[in-house]
């Protein structure tokens, strides 16, 4: 179970449907190699953790002037020994079809295939402190529980929700009664966060 990060970004059906068609063709070359979920993560980190760190390396992907030869080279620059080769392999492809300028697209796609192919639902936990791995899946857990289905989990933070706890799977947002473990854990986020804010004004207080 892979706990993904949300991402924001402006809504392009187009891309939208040829990402899919390519996530489709990068998934089926991962099972061949027998690691699907890691070139899931590992599109995923790149487009999260890797393209942010090397400057115009976006730019250079989505430009048309830039030779094919060009964007591989930078991706061999930047993922090459970092990645594993189906990854690379898959970045390599995009390139030559022109659709690097996609990738982050592609890669949502290919989580949400994944997610699909395998049963799972999407699910956003909004809480109000950011939460140790051991508390995420416990929390997950426990609503995968009470909705009776298998989950691919994204965490977000939000300091000003009430309660210290949303779920939203798909376009159903449950409330903390949908499972009573659920509402303590809430109360226990929302303590913390009082705890912490009252901690940092004792803090500047007495400094």
């Amino acid at each position: 179970m892979a706990a993904s990060e949300t991402r924001s970004a402006r809504f392009d059906p187009s891309a939208e449907r040829i990402a899919r068609v390519y996530a489709q063709a990068i998934l089926e070359a991962a099972d061949a190699a027998a690691c699907r979920g890691e070139v899931i993560e590992e599109l995923e980190a790149f487009v999260r953790d890797v393209l942010p760190g090397v400057p115009g390396a976006a730019a250079v992907f989505g430009s048309p002037k830039v030779t094919v030869e060009q964007k591989e080279a930078v991706i061999n620059k930047v993922a090459g020994g970092r990645l594993r080769p189906t990854t690379v392999h898959a970045l390599c492809v995009l390139a030559r079809h022109g659709r690097l300028g996609i990738v982050a697209e592609v890669a949502a796609a290919a989580r949400t295939l994944d997610d699909e192919q395998s049963g799972r639902r999407r699910a956003v936990f909004t809480t109000a402190v950011t939460l140790a791995d051991a508390d995420r899946l416990r929390i997950v857990e426990e609503v995968s529980g009470a909705v009776g289905s298998a989950l691919s989990p994204s965490f977000v933070v939000d300091p000003d929700i009430i309660g210290g706890l949303v779920v939203r799977i798909g376009d159903t947002v449950y409330d903390q009664s949908i499972a009573s473990g659920l509402f303590k854990l809430a109360g226990n986020l929302h303590r913390r966060t009082i705890h912490e804010i009252q901690y940092g004004r004792d803090r500047l207080t007495s400094a």
